[in-house]
């Protein structure tokens, strides 16, 4: 999503921040999928399918069951917005699983820090003897002034920008800002218990859920739980546009420079504001993106399409590669936020994805997790 070679040299240094920081560990190993098959097996004979919860298994708190489902994975072939990175559509076959039912939110979060320790990637000190091996060879050391921890937090202009594509127009890096102070010193999560926990690094959301028990979802998870009960629609509620502003929390008005608030919002919106999809499921258009564990790969949809087989679980693709920046390493997020407007991006579309990096953190970047059968019962 953020391609930090066009930036300026500055805000490319300092949107490595947080990846060059030192790592921190919790006791408990990473959790893993535990689907029953393996997830990148290519399914030749028919495919049976977990859809049903099993029989006297609880619904764990804050989680619903997702029926397991054969769908194509990516843009319905009505949508005119599909980028080409949501292109082709291929089909897929995931196992039922449970989900949560709200993006993690500053509630959630705390009780894990509190229970942990943990500090986020956005609230780290700076290593420069780590971070300059990731810089070209000779990169001076920034004044200390600027060697500090921090994110990335949204701003709005006064005018319209020339280039939609040049993400530098709206972003600034401000230090200090984390997810206790989501827009810099001052401000804070005061009363905003029930407010999506932003400012989280793909680090920080797999912590959470080594804590929790828990796993971030796939893409295929993430979009069968999206959909609900429509089949081929562009939205969580169907094709219908107009219906955006009572159905989630995006930017209508002029991007990046005036928001009608249509929706109630201009930032982040407390989960449940806005009515649920089929499955009982909040903010899975716009408010905030959420993390999914799939490498973002260019090739990954025409090589599934390629291949003509099903796949069973995909855990998306086994190496990250970006186009338009091959060094890059990212994760695919899903589900569009505040800022999403039909001018650049319309990323509330239920096969919406883009690509972050693992070491960003922004104002606008969240995530929830889901639980298989699986790990359930290796938990009892």
């Amino acid at each position: 999503m953020f391609n930090t070679v066009k930036w300026s040299f500055l805000l490319s240094l300092l949107v490595v921040f947080s990846g060059c920081k030192d790592k921190q560990k919790l006791k408990s190993e990473e959790v893993k999928p535990t689907n029953t098959v393996e997830a990148t097996e290519i399914v030749e004979k028919e495919i049976v399918l977990l859809k049903e919860k099993p029989e006297g298994m609880e619904v764990p708190e804050g989680m619903v069951w997702i029926p397991g489902g054969t769908f194509n994975q990516g843009a319905v072939p009505h949508d005119k917005m599909a980028m080409g990175h949501e292109k082709p559509a291929h089909k897929v076959s995931v196992n039922g699983f449970f989900i949560d039912i709200t993006e993690v939110t500053n509630a959630k979060f705390k009780k894990f820090v509190t229970e942990t320790g943990y500090v986020t990637t956005a609230e780290r000190a700076i290593d420069w003897e780590v971070m300059k091996k990731q810089l070209p060879e000779g990169t001076p050391k920034p004044h200390d002034s600027i060697m500090q921890p921090g994110s990335l937090i949204f701003k709005k202009r006064k005018n319209g920008v020339a280039n939609l594509y040049d993400f530098s127009q709206w972003w600034e890096w401000r230090i200090g800002a984390d997810w206790k102070h989501p827009s810099g010193p001052g401000t804070s999560i005061k009363g905003k218990d029930n407010s999506p926990v932003v400012h989280i690094a793909y680090e920080d959301a797999k912590a959470y859920c080594n804590w929790a028990g828990r796993r971030l979802p796939t893409e295929a998870e993430w979009e069968l739980a999206a959909k609900g009960n429509q089949e081929n629609t562009i939205y969580f509620w169907g094709d219908d546009a107009s219906e955006l502003s009572k159905r989630g929390n995006t930017w209508e008005g002029k991007f990046p420079v005036s928001n009608s608030k249509l929706d109630g919002f201009e930032g982040v919106a407390p989960v449940k504001t806005y009515p649920p999809n089929d499955f009982g499921l909040y903010d899975m258009a716009g408010n905030v993106w959420e993390w999914t564990d799939d490498w973002y790969n260019s090739k990954y949809y025409q090589e599934m399409v390629s291949s003509k087989k099903v796949l069973l679980d995909p855990i998306g693709a086994d190496i990250p590669f970006n186009k338009d920046n091959p060094y890059a390493k990212e994760k695919v997020i899903k589900g569009g936020s505040f800022l999403c407007n039909a001018s650049y991006c319309a990323s509330y579309r239920i096969s919406a994805r883009m690509a972050t990096s693992l070491d960003s953190s922004l104002e606008h970047l969240g995530f929830r997790t889901v639980a298989t059968v699986g790990m359930l019962q290796e938990g009892n």
